[in-house]
């Protein structure tokens, strides 16, 4: 991470022909360059969650580092899909990156769905008590034990509370039938809404405000700040929202171990003071805008109403106790369940 800056012409030449220039000399022309941290996320807003988290991260680490360490922040500029982001942490063209765990079995860690799993938790507080305890070290031990190091977490953001969204609202598990939608690709998840009688299919989220607009998908789900941030409220498809908080959502703050251990011990201790910070500054973001893009929607026209999810519910639960029953994280799953209401 560190090489000398090279001397000019002149200077090279006075201490060839100088055998008596003293090593406070040399030592006066040289300097540190600072470490360079690609920090990046898939979401191209810059009023995002996840920007108001890594702009954090960037602020600490310099601050902390007396301007050793320079973060570079990439709002979907160098990838707006997940595996793409994925895919340059491990190459070494990305050194911290933020994404879902849904995705993140594409790496061959199929523990990663445990937080894709939805109904594991009841509020956005049980969501907080879990993530922050003894199970989030857990699965942080797990995954970086069964990448080999490739994958570090420095931390737990939020993305809020999914809800379904989409051309009709969803009173009861029957208006699910027949319904297209766009889900993310993990297996648990299109599970759950194949069992729920929707058909879930897998689109890049850059498409979907044409995929809603041009009845490709006659709905999706996410968390209000992110599908509202895109417009998806304003399309045909898109307008009724119906509040099924079926996912509280978990978000990895990543790097490659492996690399992260290649710097000094000082170093890597700005990094994670960054990274704790970036988690406290994402989360409170994700609060704040909840309620502000939720009423930014109604303003817009579209509407809301609350749903009873007692049925969806049972269909989670099956899939939950399959999933940790095949992975041996029955017990994880058991804490999860004694912490909720």
């Amino acid at each position: 991470m560190r090489k000398l800056v090279g001397y000019t012409a002149l200077t090279l030449s006075i201490l060839m022909l100088s055998a008596c220039s003293d090593v406070e000399e040399v030592a006066e022309g040289t300097q540190e360059d600072p470490i360079k941290i690609i920090a990046a996320h898939n979401q191209t807003s810059a009023e995002n969650p996840y920007q108001d988290g890594l702009l954090k991260f960037k602020e600490v680490a310099e601050e902390e580092s007396d301007g050793r360490i320079e973060v570079e922040v990439h709002a979907g500029t160098i990838g707006t899909e997940e595996p793409v982001l994925i895919e340059k942490l491990v190459v070494g063209a990305a050194d911290v990156v933020v994404v879902s765990p849904g995705f993140m079995t594409a790496t061959g860690i199929d523990e990663f769905d445990f937080f894709a799993l939805h109904y594991l938790f009841d509020s956005y507080e049980h969501w907080e008590q879990v993530i922050d305890g003894e199970v989030g070290n857990e699965i942080s031990e797990l995954v970086n034990e069964k990448s080999e190091n490739d994958f570090q977490v420095l931390g737990y953001w939020s993305a809020g509370a999914r809800h379904y969204y989409g051309k009709q609202p969803v009173e009861s598990i029957d208006d699910l039938s027949g319904t297209s939608i766009r889900t993310q690709g993990a297996d648990v998840v299109v599970d759950f809404w194949q069992q729920a009688g929707a058909i879930p299919t897998s689109l890049a989220w850059g498409e979907m405000y044409q995929a809603l607009q041009q009845d490709v998908v006659d709905s999706s789900e996410n968390a209000y700040p992110y599908f509202v941030q895109s417009n998806h409220h304003s399309t045909a498809n898109g307008r009724y929202i119906s509040e099924t908080a079926h996912d509280y959502t978990t978000r990895l703050l990543l790097t490659n171990g492996n690399r992260f251990e290649e710097y000094d011990e000082d170093i890597q201790e700005v990094l994670q003071k960054a990274a704790d910070a970036s988690v406290e500054a994402e989360r409170q973001s994700v609060k704040d805008q909840d309620a502000e893009y939720k009423q930014n929607a109604i303003d817009d026209g579209a509407e809301v109403n609350s749903v009873d999810t007692e049925e969806l519910e049972e269909i989670a639960r099956p899939i939950q106790d399959d999933f940790a029953e095949e992975f041996g994280m029955e017990e994880l799953l058991e804490e999860v369940r004694n912490q909720g209401d």
